[in-house]
């Protein structure tokens, strides 16, 4: 049985991450209204990554008879005004859900829930990727964004990222 206040952090997770799939097809329809397709294509991607964490964390609590509970997802509320503040935005938001994931792991590791800390071993691990790729994007903006062909490359590089669910095996 998982202990009540990581049981509750796990459910708060849930609804967090559906509200990060939320936020970044905001910023893909930010793109896709700028002509910048590429890009658009990228946090569309993001997008379903965030949505297979989300399910990732919901079956785990399932397999641990845990209560579920959804919440309504909240609308992004931020006024995108440039591309690079967007991808700004998208590495701040990466920043505050590691914070997240890092609270819900020391909960576990306090109450000795190894169960859920071995399981949360694979988010830690994927959120220095998530911070590294928007980091990587926004130094690739700051050096290329401002010529017209150096942006069209970038768009055309991002463009060619597929989706691949998540390898974690529960």
């Amino acid at each position: 049985m998982l202990n009540e206040k990581v049981k509750d952090l796990l459910n708060t997770q849930i609804n967090k991450e559906f509200y990060s799939a939320y936020l970044y097809l905001d910023f893909s329809n930010y793109f896709k209204d700028q002509g910048l397709d590429g890009f658009a294509n990228w946090y569309n991607i993001q997008a379903q990554e965030e949505r297979d964490h989300a399910m990732l964390m919901l079956q785990f609590l399932q397999l641990n008879d845990a209560e579920i509970t959804l919440d309504a997802i909240d609308k992004p509320n931020d006024k995108l005004e440039s591309p690079l503040g967007v991808l700004k935005e998208g590495l701040a938001h990466e920043q505050y859900v590691t914070g997240l994931i890092n609270t819900i792991y020391e909960a576990a590791f306090d109450a000795k829930d190894f169960r859920t800390t071995q399981f949360l071993d694979w988010f830690v691990k994927e959120q220095i990727e998530e911070e590294d790729n928007a980091s990587t994007l926004i130094k690739k903006m700051e050096l290329f964004g401002n010529d017209a062909k150096g942006l069209y490359s970038l768009d055309q590089e991002l463009g060619t990222r597929v989706y691949s669910a998540p390898s974690l095996v529960l």
